[in-house]
């Protein structure tokens, strides 16, 4: 079937993300969206079990939602916010401050996740050179890890992550180690520390899964002591919960599993539940004291053009009132009850190294995945969007997802594994 003419005459001049340009297979053209679906222009509908890369937590064009962004669109879209402030992101961040643990209270606004990880990365060394420490300039993040795009976020990413290793020759350096998960682990944390922790700005760390890595899940148990060897070692503690803030652990905020306080937290994806660009960077009082000094050199030098987008911050604004008004963490936990059912039975499976599920996510590993487009076509085939990455299927869907619609997905992929789809 002939696409339609927006499809013919945009394709030749589009570059997609993560794809071979030469070799790709001609993209889904989605129309429009409802609900948990997606609307293709073939006129087939597929659900998404992936939430758009784990943003759409609310579903797809919720009425609150559009109705924020409407009276919001009518008032201002836009207004820069360097000299000016606006009522959305003042009162974004006044929620933000009020929902986050311990004295999680100053709110640097951006427009991309990555981004907010590297405004991160900025204000853990400058912290430390505002207080005369100069030496202090580098991570300590850890393998399996995933931060972002951007060179400064590649460069405390998984450095054997295929994304990422063409440009490990230009990236900044810093110390990549193994996470620890046991004694002995933390122990070799621990010498590491010892001898390096005088260069050391920051401890950088996913809680609780270790997302685009490869859904890779450890305990509250991990989160805590390294809170305990930050203290220890007199080091900031950077948690990245881009992928697992609002709800998609099981709390709102992973680091609530811990009862651990970051001394700076990343938020994107879901904090607008899909609907536009929006990210934060939140630090702990003692380290936005750092910054306020007469030396105008210890101010935070940094201002994307479209930083606390009003429109945008109406979209997060009426986002977290739906997680006031609306069972999403109690949909969170039926959601993992039924993924962890029905997923079971990919255990045992031909090919199936483990079954793992956390809150709203849901992995099947597979031990190889020998035709990652076949096994796509597969999916799409049974009427649903998931997006396999190297040997791991995953489910990350709406926290208002039907038990049908959760069905309709964990079905297609005990049914494609089963029938060899991935072998």
């Amino acid at each position: 079937m002939r696409g339609p003419q927006w499809l013919d005459d945009g394709m030749p001049h589009i570059w997609l993300p993560y794809t071979q340009m030469k070799t790709v297979l001609p993209p889904l053209p989605a129309v429009s969206t409802s609900g948990c679906d997606i609307h293709l222009a073939d006129g087939r509908i597929l659900t998404d079990g992936i939430a758009s890369w784990w943003t759409a937590c609310h579903g797809y064009n919720h009425p609150h939602i559009r109705a924020a962004v409407s009276a919001q669109l009518s008032r201002m879209p836009h207004v820069m916010f360097g000299g000016l402030v606006h009522e959305p992101a003042l009162m974004l961040a006044a929620r933000l401050a009020e929902m986050l643990p311990g004295d999680l209270e100053r709110v640097f606004f951006t427009d991309s996740g990555s981004v907010a990880v590297e405004v991160a990365i900025k204000i853990a060394i400058q912290y430390w050179i505002n207080r005369g420490v100069a030496r202090r300039n580098r991570l300590v993040a850890f393998k399996g890890g995933y931060h972002g795009d951007t060179l400064a976020t590649m460069a405390v990413c998984d450095p054997e992550e295929g994304m990422h290793a063409l440009f490990s020759g230009v990236l900044p350096q810093h110390y990549i180690v193994d996470l620890p998960h046991d004694d002995a682990t933390f122990a070799a944390l621990e010498t590491f520390l010892s001898e390096s922790g005088d260069g050391i700005a920051a401890i950088l760390v996913e809680p609780l899964v270790q997302g685009a890595g490869g859904m890779l899940f450890h305990g509250p148990e991990v989160l805590r002591r390294l809170r305990l060897l930050a203290d220890r070692y007199n080091i900031l503690l950077v948690f990245d919960e881009i992928f697992t803030g609002f709800g998609r652990t099981g709390t709102m905020f992973a680091c609530e599993q811990a009862d651990v306080v970051p001394d700076i937290i990343t938020l994107s994806k879901a904090l607008t539940a899909g609907t536009m660009p929006l990210a934060a960077t939140v630090t702990r009082a003692h380290v936005f004291e750092a910054f306020l000094s007469d030396n105008p050199l210890h101010a935070l030098m940094h201002g994307p053009t479209f930083m606390a987008n009003p429109l945008a911050c109406a979209c997060a604004n009426a986002s977290l009132d739906l997680f006031r008004t609306e069972p999403r963490l109690q949909q969170v936990a039926r959601i993992s009850e039924q993924m962890t059912h029905e997923l079971e039975a990919c255990r045992g499976l031909p090919n199936v190294r483990d079954v793992r599920v956390l809150g709203g996510v849901g992995v099947v590993e597979l031990a190889t995945i020998a035709d990652m487009n076949r096994l796509k076509a597969a999916l799409i085939a049974l009427g649903v969007w998931v997006r396999p990455f190297r040997t791991i299927i995953y489910l990350t869907p709406a926290f208002v997802m039907r038990p049908d619609e959760l069905s309709r997905l964990t079905s297609a992929i005990v049914r494609v594994i089963r029938d060899g789809a991935a072998g």
